[in-house]
């Protein structure tokens, strides 16, 4: 099993060169990535006709296909008019990940909005239930649903309560942010401990076959004392912002696992992937 790895959106070098994203597959692969997350954080605005031929083109270079979904989903406000909405949002991204060819889209699991943890993450779970039931009965069942681990520590979303979500159903797939729990920890969750505890954990609660097949979310993290995730960073910012990739990597290639990386660095995505994809093959070859 072979990790993955690739930009989410279009990074500068790309954007200097390309007009369109319809570009993105052939650029990636001469890059030498083997991914990419079509983003839809504003809302899903691709054509149909645009997300067709995207897929085509991914298909013919060899470059595997997620899409995030609009960023202001929250699984954890049970307003019956916010649940309705969610369920047209995630509808919408299976839509068009479906007619691209995407695998999986990727949810943020939400705000706690006041509440308690547990209530959240009950509610949450809820919410969840009949996300995946409207998205069976519109056929969209093959589309994995992936809930994001979150940055913000008023969020819900630790790497606990991501899990917890993912027994819901066994076709969900954990998006395990790395910067993102990097931050929430104030920068207790880096380097070869505490990752080799994180996987250790997905493995517990997921089985060794689906969390080895986790998405994943990667970029350094600048960070406040109070609220957790400031802004997202490159790995050649000054500054000392982490997490290092560097362990992760090794410890996923002697394992064996073959995840997703989608590398979310500002503006070097496809340079900080490429570097990610270089460390997990030289850790392969020990």
């Amino acid at each position: 099993m072979e990790a993955k790895f690739g930009p989410a959106g279009n990074s500068d070098s790309f954007s200097a060169v390309c007009k369109s994203s319809l570009e993105a597959p052939g650029w990636l692969r001469d890059f030498d990535l083997d991914c990419y997350e079509y983003q839809c954080g504003q809302g899903v605005r691709i054509r149909k006709d645009t997300a067709l031929a995207l897929g085509e083109r991914a298909r013919e270079a060899g470059i595997s296909l997620s899409l995030h979904a609009p960023y202001f989903i929250n699984l954890a406000n049970p307003d019956p008019e916010s649940v309705k909405k969610n369920s047209a949002y995630v509808l919408a991204a299976c839509v068009a990940a479906d007619q691209m060819g995407a695998g999986r889209v990727v949810v943020h699991s939400g705000a706690l909005m006041g509440r308690p943890r547990r209530e959240a993450l009950e509610i949450a779970k809820a919410g969840l239930k009949d996300l995946l039931v409207a998205r069976d009965d519109a056929g969209l069942g093959h589309i994995a649903l992936c809930p994001e681990t979150m940055g913000k520590i008023n969020q819900l979303g630790d790497l606990d309560e991501v899990l917890e979500l993912c027994q819901v159903d066994e076709s969900l797939i954990p998006c395990v942010d790395f910067g993102h729990l990097y931050a929430r920890s104030l920068g207790a969750e880096d380097g070869p401990e505490a990752y080799e505890r994180m996987l250790d954990r997905m493995a517990a609660a997921l089985g060794p076959d689906r969390a080895a097949r986790f998405h994943s979310h990667f970029s350094r993290i600048e960070f406040t004392s109070k609220g957790g995730e400031k802004c997202h960073r490159t790995f050649a910012d000054p500054g000392g912002f982490g997490p290092d990739p560097a362990p992760l990597m090794e410890l996923v290639a002697r394992r064996g696992w073959g995840p997703t990386f989608i590398c979310e660095s500002a503006g070097t995505q496809a340079e900080d992937a490429l570097t990610m994809k270089r460390l997990y093959q030289a850790a392969q070859k020990g």
